[in-house]
């Protein structure tokens, strides 16, 4: 599976600290919880409609869900950013040296697991990977619409 890119990512920055918000989280299983309780708070505080938040709070549980499963990492870290009124960015960076990136994984109808990406490729506007400057690990984003505020 490859991800969908629509330009050269960039990640994250503190410029528009008002629109940008950043958690790190250990690389423990009760962090994907403690994600999508920010991050629901934080599209909350933004006015971000409540189906675009319902659809960022799944990305960033499947996003860090990987993190924590597939990755060796001793932090997590876990951004998203207001672009517009009408468009946000997720992202997730783990702390995975060993270079080998996200596996393709091809569950099947029987599998509990392995569907995290699809769903991300299905919701997201836009996303990929890259190699994090922040943790030296993998960096998954993902672009979505924030829908027109009341």
């Amino acid at each position: 599976m490859s991800p969908h890119t629509t330009s050269t990512p960039r990640f994250l920055d503190a410029v528009r600290p008002d629109r940008t918000d950043w958690l790190e989280l250990p690389p423990q299983r009760t962090s994907v919880r403690a994600a999508r309780h920010a991050m629901r708070a934080r599209l909350a505080a933004w006015q971000v409609p409540e189906e675009a938040c319902a659809n960022a709070v799944l990305l960033v549980s499947e996003l860090v869900t990987n993190a924590v499963l597939h990755t060796l990492s001793e932090r997590i870290l876990c951004g998203v950013q207001l672009m517009t009124d009408a468009r946000f960015r997720l992202e997730v960076h783990d702390g995975d040296l060993t270079g080998r990136g996200i596996p393709d994984r091809c569950p099947g109808p029987d599998d509990e697991g392995g569907r995290g990406l699809l769903l991300v490729r299905e919701i997201a506007e836009a996303w990929g990977i890259t190699r994090s400057t922040l943790t030296g690990g993998n960096a998954v984003w993902a672009s979505l619409g924030a829908g027109q505020h009341p």
